[in-house]
């Protein structure tokens, strides 16, 4: 795979090859760590990342969680927790030298770092977060119920992996099948990162299709507004004005709780650093909020 793939981006191979990256900036410069949604992969930030770094003058590596894009699948019989999610990110951290690192996290990413925030605050400098706060969640009474039908699915056997005839069959499927609305123009790199030619020359997607069944457990609401609570480090949230948050009940609860938030709601949709018309807009938010010294972590 060239460097050249996605904006002129370095692979990395990290963790004995168990997760796979993408690099941008310079090699010395203060690193962030970006962090994608479920079913995406790290070129979720191909069109964000050029533009932070050569403002910030920061590195920016973008990891493929487990099971999405290049990295490697969990072994038969492991879930894909979201808790399971913050030891890709503590793993990356130590393969990168990094103590303390600011994260870049978009919807799940963004549900991983609060947690890690919360859990490890001394691991997380800052977060900058992307139409995504807090986690997914079941209220305590539906545990039960959550339980059941992640165990239904879990034993029933794999589905096959989506074959299509060309990438823009591909393309297509994935802008039609999305949970959120996504335009071909704005998925296009995280389908092109997560395709792969088959023998018979067509298109076979690389993630593992046991993402698409339900969690065994969810935390509560309670659970996660407690652990927002406990977020010490400075968050900026960057909202679509069509994201996922929003005025909706749970979404300013959410932001209620976190100590030291600040929020910005532009026009776009829930992957808005990726829409061509919305990620510039975001890249000028992150570099003016608070400043651009202090969110680069240079002195």
């Amino acid at each position: 795979m060239k460097g050249s793939e996605f904006s002129g981006s370095t692979p990395l191979s990290l963790v004995n090859g168990r997760l796979a990256a993408l690099s941008w900036g310079r090699h010395d410069a203060p690193v962030w760590v970006a962090l994608h949604g479920w079913l995406d992969n790290a070129a979720s930030f191909s069109r964000l990342a050029p533009l932070l770094v050569k403002r910030l003058n920061i590195r920016i590596v973008a990891l493929d969680f487990r099971g999405h894009g290049h990295s490697a699948h969990t072994p038969f019989g492991s879930d894909y927790a979201l808790w399971d999610y913050l030891h890709d990110v503590l793993d990356a951290m130590e393969a990168l030298e990094i103590e303390q690192a600011t994260l870049l996290a978009h919807s799940m990413g963004a549900a991983v770092s609060c947690l890690l925030a919360a859990a490890l605050p001394e691991r997380v400098a800052r977060l900058v977060l992307l139409d995504g706060l807090g986690a997914l969640n079941t209220p305590a009474e539906e545990t039960a119920s959550q339980l059941r039908k992640g165990l239904t699915a879990h034993r029933r056997v794999a589905s096959r992996t989506p074959r299509y005839a060309d990438i823009e069959q591909a393309v297509a499927a994935r802008v039609a099948g999305g949970v959120t609305p996504l335009d071909a123009i704005t998925a296009r790199p995280l389908v092109e990162r997560n395709t792969q030619a088959t023998a018979d020359g067509k298109v076979a997607m690389r993630t593992d299709s046991r993402l698409l069944k339900p969690s065994l457990v969810r935390l509560t609401p309670q659970q996660v507004l407690a652990i927002l609570a406990e977020i010490q480090a400075p968050v900026l949230l960057i909202e679509g004005e069509r994201g996922i948050l929003g005025e909706r009940q749970w979404a300013v609860a959410a932001r209620q709780a976190v100590p030291r938030l600040t929020r910005h709601v532009l026009a776009g949709g829930h992957h808005l650093h990726l829409e061509p018309q919305a990620v510039a807009q975001v890249a000028e938010v992150i570099c003016r909020s608070p400043s651009g010294e202090e969110w680069s972590g240079e002195k």
